[in-house]
């Protein structure tokens, strides 16, 4: 499994319907991908979005991050959306689960 961690701060200018509507599209995008798993994301209380995928691989991650029209929305996160974002990949090397029976 490949996991990539999108960081991101918002503009405070930035137009919130279109985000709306290119990260509903994206995902949708996303999850027709070979070798996606899932996605989640996360807002912390300074505004921070941790935004998680999961990737059957590294090639599935990198495939996704040349996806055409998804290279047009991320022009448009750096020019409309986004006042800072860092990206993270890697390889998942240690997992470990538990799950509670309700």
């Amino acid at each position: 499994m490949y996991l990539v961690v999108f960081r991101n701060r918002k503009r405070a200018d930035m137009d919130g319907a279109a985000y709306a509507a290119d990260a509903a599209a994206m995902l949708a995008l996303a999850e027709a991908m070979p070798g996606f798993v899932s996605f989640k994301s996360y807002v912390g209380e300074d505004g921070e979005v941790a935004a998680i995928s999961e990737w059957a691989d590294e090639a599935a991650a990198r495939g996704w991050g040349r996806q055409a029209q998804h290279l047009l929305v991320q022009g448009r996160g750096r020019s409309d959306y986004y006042a800072e974002y860092t990206l993270l990949g890697g390889e998942v090397t240690r997992r470990h689960d538990f799950a509670r029976e309700v």
